[in-house]
């Protein structure tokens, strides 16, 4: 399992459009191979921040959504984000 992780800070007049978003990169990732689920998260115990995280049966399937559809869903993406940090997670253990 891969789980790829954005937290973004988000103004508040601007969450509507974020949620919409992500929803919509939400949808092509569903139809790519490997992909396994999404949510939309905000981060508890702090202000304005979000976080959109993708899990992913592995890297590669993962490498090869980005290549693909990310330069186009950054462009159709309505919602001023800041981007705090990515993560990228593999999974060791599983129970």
């Amino acid at each position: 399992m891969f789980i790829h992780a954005v937290l973004f800070e988000v103004e508040p007049k601007e969450v509507v459009k974020y949620r919409r978003d992500s929803l919509m990169w939400a949808r092509y990732a569903k139809k790519a191979r490997g992909f396994v689920a999404y949510r939309t998260m905000k981060r508890s115990g702090y202000k304005n921040q979000y976080a959109s995280v993708y899990e992913w049966k592995s890297e590669a399937d993962h490498t090869r959504f980005m290549k693909k559809f990310h330069d186009r869903l950054v462009t159709k993406s309505c919602a001023r984000v800041k981007v705090l940090g990515y993560y990228n997670l593999k999974a060791i253990d599983q129970s």
